[in-house]
């Protein structure tokens, strides 16, 4: 798979607005409109694209976002992954190095769902500690 500098600024442009049109997006790259075409077909056909998306805007998302850092005890990833995936309000889960094991985002209405959700990750079998981080504000997202 072969990705050169036009593709990676191309990527960068769609990462930013999927929609723009294909003539919009040749302009800004210098390219004519069939090439730009071409390099998304290509990209798409390698599993560079994997498809598009709705970025929903902060109005959208839930008032209150929590990271959760999860140390579980060995062995008990399944049966803490189960439990993560059984609620509603945990929306990621990725697996880590170092003191934590897990990370968890969390998206609640209010601080009382927060706190049951926080209760119900800490109760779970195999956590063997929990530490949240409530989001105050967002300083950067470039949409990842």
């Amino acid at each position: 798979m072969q990705i050169d500098e036009k593709d990676t600024q191309l990527l960068a442009l769609l990462q930013e607005n999927a929609r723009m049109p294909v003539a919009t997006l040749a302009r800004a790259l210098g390219l004519a409109r069939t090439t730009v075409q071409s390099r998304i077909e290509r990209l798409k056909q390698q599993g560079v694209i994997a498809g598009y998306t709705v970025r929903l805007s902060r109005k959208m998302q839930a008032p209150i976002r929590a990271t959760v850092l999860i140390a579980i005890e060995p062995r008990a990833g399944p049966t803490v992954l189960s439990r993560l995936k059984s609620l509603p309000s945990v929306k990621t889960v990725h697996a880590t190095s170092g003191r934590f094991d897990l990370i968890a985002l969390i998206e609640s209405q209010d601080t009382e769902s927060l706190d049951n959700t926080l209760d119900r990750i800490g109760e779970a079998k195999g956590v063997k500690s929990s530490e949240s981080l409530i989001q105050l504000s967002t300083k950067l997202d470039r949409g990842g």
